[in-house]
């Protein structure tokens, strides 16, 4: 189910600015779903003025790769970058970034399921010469 809102940067300030009030010390936050704009993967509204507005510190999630979450952080668009996903695929996520190493695909199918237990533990690790 998704959510919607007819003013969703607004309805982001304005959170951020109550939750202000109570000093909390981290706003973690899904970004919008993304699209595919010639070719590339854009999001239709902004965590940027919520950034600003919230004092604390701000983790970004929903499709961020290597690359991007990299550049999302330099930008100043938000202070880190959770990688859900991604890391239930790769639980060696840090090293495979670190030496730029392909990832595995995750399969959506394997999330939240019991019987038969699978995606969570059987994914490959990263197998590197050293």
């Amino acid at each position: 189910m998704e959510a919607v809102d007819s003013n969703p940067e607004a309805l982001g300030v304005h959170m951020a600015n109550a939750i202000n009030k109570f000093n909390i010390l981290y706003l973690h936050v899904i970004e919008p779903r993304m699209i595919e704009v010639n070719g590339k993967l854009e999001t239709p509204h902004s965590l940027l003025p919520m950034r600003k507005a919230f004092q604390g510190t701000l983790i970004a999630s929903g499709g961020y790769g290597r690359e991007d979450g990299n550049k999302a952080v330099a930008d100043n668009y938000t202070d880190l970058v959770s990688f859900g996903r991604l890391f239930l695929a790769n639980p060696d996520l840090p090293r495979r970034f670190e030496l730029d190493a392909p990832l595995n695909k995750y399969n959506r199918s394997t999330f939240y399921i019991s019987d038969p237990v699978l995606g969570y533990t059987d994914y490959p690790f990263l197998e590197t010469s050293t």
